[in-house]
């Protein structure tokens, strides 16, 4: 049994027309090739899907049980369709993102969903990265666009944002009640929290020497034991606003580098030669970082 997706399309048209002549019209075709249609569908299915009431076609019980299916098939095949005319155009079916994780999340998932409502049929996989683990992901080709605090030889990117970073711990911290502006000497008496290195090199970008260090793969989780008074450490300002206006996290009054700055850049793997799904993407994110911090 072979039946065509035509026939399945004539079946819908018929039944969504009302009867045969009507489906004609719709299907542009003469009202003889529909019966044939309709006729020839129902021997290859060895049953009656239409009980013809003078110039009405009324579904038969199997028609009905079949309706629902017959839409899905239509359906599914439309998508086939416009799914293949998505890639015929150059469209990737795939776009692969490695995003510094001191990137704002809700900024990242603001762009990516916007980018879904104009492209649905394009996958992302998103690696969120820390320090030489983005250039990394550019150096092996293993990402099309990257946000990272470098450009590494041989690519070119656009500074997208400058972070704050600021110094912080709990309002109960023992730093906090020394009373005296915080030096070098003082902070390397305590806890330093600090995020890992997701890439190969692991470099130790702001750890002060403390021999109490403890070492996360997480910012959440660094950022959430920073909370619990377990120790202190630099954050981006713009992902810690929450915990500083709930007064769970509070600036420790350092004598020097209480603040600290790091440029993100935006950098297309392929340049000029990436595809319309990555360069949209790009541009998403560069809108999105105007409108918020711009």
């Amino acid at each position: 049994m072979n039946v065509s997706l035509e026939q399945w399309l004539t079946f819908i048209a018929v039944v969504d027309s009302d009867g045969f002549a009507q489906a004609a019209e719709q299907l542009k075709k003469s009202q003889s090739s529909v019966s044939y249609a309709i006729n020839r569908l129902e021997e290859q299915l060895g049953l009656k899907v239409f009980q013809i009431e003078g110039r009405r076609a009324r579904l038969t019980e199997a028609g009905e049980g079949l309706l629902r299916h017959a839409r899905q098939l239509t359906e599914h095949a439309r998508k086939i369709e416009m799914l293949a005319d998505h890639f015929a155009q150059g469209w990737e079916a795939e776009i692969r993102l490695a995003i510094d994780s001191v990137f704002p999340e809700e900024l990242t998932l603001h762009v990516l969903n916007q980018f879904a409502l104009e492209q649905p049929n394009t996958r992302i996989l998103l690696s969120e990265t820390v320090l030489s683990g983005t250039d990394e992901a550019l150096l092996r080709r293993e990402a099309d666009l990257v946000i990272g605090g470098r450009v590494p030889p041989g690519f070119i990117g656009n500074a997208l944002l400058n972070i704050e970073f600021i110094a912080v711990a709990h309002p109960d911290h023992p730093l906090h009640h020394l009373n005296v502006p915080l030096t070098l000497e003082h902070l390397r008496s305590h806890r330093q929290l600090v995020v890992k290195d997701s890439g190969s090199r692991r470099i130790d970008a702001g750890w002060l020497g403390a021999d109490q260090r403890w070492t996360f793969s997480n910012a959440s989780t660094s950022i959430q034991s920073a909370c619990m008074g377990l120790g202190y450490a630099w954050y981006p300002k713009i992902k810690i606003l929450k915990h500083l206006n709930n007064n769970v996290l509070k600036p420790l009054p350092l004598e020097t580098g209480a603040s600290r700055f790091a440029q993100l850049y935006l950098v297309v793997s392929e340049g000029d030669f990436a595809g319309p799904g990555t360069k949209r993407l790009a541009e998403l994110i560069r809108q999105q970082v105007n409108s918020c911090y711009g």
